[in-house]
């Protein structure tokens, strides 16, 4: 399993907003605009990742997006239908 997932990604962006919200301790602007451009970096590769599997038609290769723990997406209240998987 890889070590960083895309849910990590988030949990890191989710952290670093609380940390500027934190009234007592702000995390420096300097700090979380450094996270945020590490974190737009890794999105851009992400996503050069998909336009090449789709251009290839490979499935995804790594574990970054953590298919197996993402949620399904949520529709009028109800998960939509997952496409049976290739192995």
């Amino acid at each position: 399993m890889a070590k960083n997932t895309l849910a990590d990604l988030r949990n890191h962006l989710f952290e670093t907003l609380e940390a500027l919200k934190d009234k007592d301790e702000p995390m420096a602007i300097d700090r979380a605009k450094a996270v945020s451009e590490v974190a737009q970096t890794i999105i851009n590769t992400a996503k050069v990742e998909i336009q090449y599997l789709e251009a290839t038609g490979q499935e995804n290769s790594g574990d970054f997006f953590d298919e197996k723990k993402q949620r399904p997406a949520l529709t009028n209240g109800a998960a939509l239908a997952q496409p049976p998987r290739r192995q």
